[in-house]
């Protein structure tokens, strides 16, 4: 009776083991995504982009939806300029920062909370900007963060004395960093479509639309060519900011509340999104980004006001 009792009693240990483990794999698999790029096009307006007459400006990006998502009612609900833009999609929280570089975002990105969460060494997670003001996303002001599990950096400065510098050496330290260290984790910003507007130099402005969306293919391309990334990472575009629409000044510049300045874009590629989808419905936003990436690497998020883009999800 006492080695039938016992059976029984290792019987079920055995199988709670079991279920608490095939649970463990559960959750580790929910999604095949590893890797998250978060690709800032500085600055353009939708108008420029899709919803472009034939979207003639982005063929690559169009071209890619057979693999991918765009939300097509994709908004910036804080300040509509550099600085606060990218603080946003970092942290999830809105905030209207310094747009100079000169004020660090009031709460941790969610590159320092996975450095945080994961112990990973800081090349695991970079920030990868054209302009030198963005260095301050790798850092903050709240006092237990402050100085603490901060990213990698490599921002602006051209070597011609500019702070700022040109997207094709962006690119170019892109896929170095991703090549030498596969970090988990990078925000890309590249600023050319910016410049140009605020040099109120359309026709270049336009060039440069097309030839970040170029830029957009390659690095996904690249993805795919580096066993660290091929078919586990996802890829996300949008901006910071739009830009004003005519009847509010027109594309050299950005900052207020008009639609041309809110209306931005969000596309997304990976393992564990829907494929050929346009989503209209649903009100997100830019701080959405912060929660749905740390959704997707399976990390709890302490300060993001935002909520998962689930309805993007497979």
């Amino acid at each position: 009776m006492k080695k039938i009792f016992m059976y029984l009693i290792l019987s079920v240990a055995v199988f709670s083991c079991s279920n608490d483990k095939d649970e463990t794999i559960k959750i580790e698999e929910k999604y095949q995504t590893k890797n998250v790029i978060l690709l800032v096009v500085d600055g353009p307006r939708i108008s420029e982009t899709w919803e472009a007459q034939g979207k003639e400006n982005i063929p690559n990006r169009v071209a890619l939806l057979n693999q991918g998502v765009f939300i097509s009612n994709f908004k910036n609900n804080g300040t509509t300029n550099t600085n606060p833009g990218h603080s946003a999609m970092c942290s999830g929280v809105y905030e209207n920062i310094k747009n100079d570089g000169t004020e660090l975002p009031g709460f941790p990105s969610v590159m320092q909370q996975w450095l945080k969460f994961t112990g990973a060494d800081k090349t695991k997670a970079w920030v990868i900007a054209s302009k030198d003001k963005l260095e301050v996303l790798n850092d903050c002001k709240l006092a237990d963060w402050k100085g603490k599990f901060q990213p990698s950096t490599d921002c602006g400065v051209s070597g011609n004395g500019s702070d700022y510098r040109d997207d094709v050496i962006t690119m170019t330290n892109t896929k170095k960093v991703m090549k030498e260290y596969s970090p988990n984790i990078i925000v890309i910003n590249l600023k050319d479509v910016d410049s140009y507007g605020h040099a109120n130099n359309w026709n270049e402005y336009i060039k440069a639309i097309k030839t970040t969306d170029a830029s957009i293919k390659e690095i996904w391309d690249y993805i795919q060519s580096l066993p660290a990334y091929k078919d586990k990472t996802t890829l996300i575009v949008s901006n910071d900011h739009g830009r004003h629409l005519d009847a509010k000044g027109g594309f050299k510049s950005h900052g207020d509340s008009c639609e041309g300045c809110r209306h931005i874009e969000f596309f997304a590629i990976g393992p564990d999104f829907k494929k050929n989808t346009i989503i209209t419905t649903g009100n997100y936003e830019q701080i959405d980004i912060t929660s749905t990436i740390a959704e997707l690497l399976r990390f709890p998020l302490q300060y993001g006001k935002g909520k998962v883009i689930k309805d993007a999800f497979k």
